[in-house]
């Protein structure tokens, strides 16, 4: 999306700081008795996505024979809030020091579960919550080697990290923070948010948003670029990343997290905006809470206020949907390469594992769109039957649902040719609910193609 023609959808101005901004504010409330400084505050929401991230990493220990113990561990940093819980990444590599390595560092008591949509996910067998997909995928995932299940075709790191970035940090964020707990009336500011804190309702509110975004306070000072090597620990962008010039990385203010990586990889290779779009508007929203002195704001600043709210609402969708565009892509990309191998004798175990990888990731970014309380209709039953409960196998099986032992029933389904157009048909709708123009891995030119073959298929069949 071209950098104008995003300031003009979104209707607010955009334009990058030419001088040092930094998401940080001071103090407004004028009964404040504390020695902090500062009135921005979400520790919480960076214990989780460590959370998340150590998560990831804690399926790929999985071998088939530690089922029970990688259980344990794995529901610790999912539903755990024990204080003995070390960061499994990010962690400190010589030339890129982390400060933080405990959970409760960054914030106590902190879990992934209490935090996790609510709603059913239809996109996944069972008729299960948000909650409960989560915890299925996790016990499952337990039972495998390194996550990988080749019978039912699912990579559970990746299902479980996608979703899990959708199912709490974005359903937290659009579906509360920056929705019904931006009421007039709900956490005003002119009150504490609770007692003794040092800020108030509406700024902790706005603030808790943007720790789930997952983005630097620096942010506008970086580029696109910057945050994905940051992410990627590369110690070249050591000092991009240590804004404070402490000598290291604050897992709190200075390192990057979930959408806001995938907002700034987007950017990185397209001519989009998504990251510091999302980031404007952040600062700018709380820099309007700011000039309210710690009175209520007016009516006026909280329609303003929830302007930029729909502005970042609006583009984190976006990022989401355009992820999952970009791994259909791969997705179909995979089925040619499998298509290929067969003709010509190859193994496609190697090419097979892709598959399911992608997969994961496209799937775990659609599941995401359903997870934040939004009413998608027509496009999430259309995305749900194209896409399936899982990928299509070998022998055109798919799983269609889960018996009541939990267990995932498969029966025949389509060829894996018919699968690949279908991916041709979810990039299509995708880009066309979503107003995507990024649009990375696009394969819609290739729809002719397919059905020429699928055509010489039938054909093919008819004569035999």
């Amino acid at each position: 999306m071209k950098k104008r023609l995003l300031a003009s959808l979104i209707g607010l101005h955009i334009a990058l700081p030419v001088t040092a901004m930094e998401y940080d504010f001071k103090i407004t409330l004028a009964d404040y008795q504390g020695s902090s400084s500062s009135s921005v505050s979400y520790g919480g929401q960076i214990a989780r996505h460590a959370l998340h991230n150590s998560l990831k990493q804690l399926t790929k220990k999985a071998d088939g024979s530690n089922s029970e113990e990688i259980k344990a561990e794995l529901l610790a940093y999912y539903a755990g809030k024990g204080a003995d819980r070390k960061i499994i990444d990010p962690v400190s590599k010589p030339e890129f020091p982390i400060l933080q390595n405990q959970v409760d560092a960054l914030a106590k008591d902190k879990d992934l579960k209490s935090s996790a949509y609510k709603g059913v996910i239809t996109g996944w067998p069972g008729n299960l919550s948000g909650e409960e997909v989560l915890t299925d995928m996790i016990e499952k995932a337990s039972k495998t080697h390194s996550g990988f299940d080749p019978i039912n075709g699912y990579d559970y790191t990746q299902l479980i990290s996608k979703f899990a970035m959708g199912a709490v940090f974005y359903n937290k964020a659009v579906n509360h923070y920056l929705d019904e707990k931006l009421e007039a009336d709900v956490y005003p500011n002119d009150q504490a948010y609770k007692k003794g804190a040092s800020y108030t309702g509406r700024e902790h509110v706005w603030d808790e948003a943007f720790g789930y975004f997952g983005a630097p306070i620096h942010s506008l000072n970086l580029t696109p670029k910057d945050i994905v090597q940051i992410v990627k620990l590369n110690p070249a962008y050591l000092a991009k990343a240590d804004f404070n010039q402490d000598g290291k990385v604050d897992l709190v203010t200075e390192m990057a997290y979930a959408h806001a990586y995938y907002a700034a990889s987007i950017d990185s290779s397209s001519d989009t905006e998504y990251f510091h779009t999302i980031v404007k508007a952040f600062y700018d929203g709380r820099a309007l809470i700011q000039s309210a002195e710690g009175k209520k704001l007016t009516s006026s600043q909280l329609k303003t206020l929830h302007a930029y709210a729909k502005t970042i609402k609006g583009a984190w969708q976006q990022v989401i949907a355009e992820s999952a565009f970009k791994y259909a892509g791969q997705v179909y990309k995979d089925l040619e390469n499998i298509e290929l191998l067969n003709e010509n004798g190859g193994d496609v175990k190697k090419v097979f594992r892709d598959y399911i990888k992608h997969w994961g990731e496209m799937k775990g970014f659609v599941l995401s769109l359903s997870a934040a309380g939004q009413e998608l209709g027509a496009t999430q039953v259309q995305l749900d039957r194209l896409i399936g409960f899982s990928p299509v196998l070998f022998g055109g099986s798919q799983v269609i649902a889960m018996n009541q032992q939990g267990d995932y029933v498969q029966s025949a389904s389509i060829s894996m040719k018919e699968y690949q157009l279908n991916m041709i048909k979810v990039q299509n709708l995708l880009g066309k609910a979503f107003s995507l123009t990024a649009r990375l891995n696009d394969k819609s030119s290739g729809i002719t193609t397919v059905l020429e073959q699928l055509d010489a298929e039938a054909n093919s069949a008819e004569n035999d």
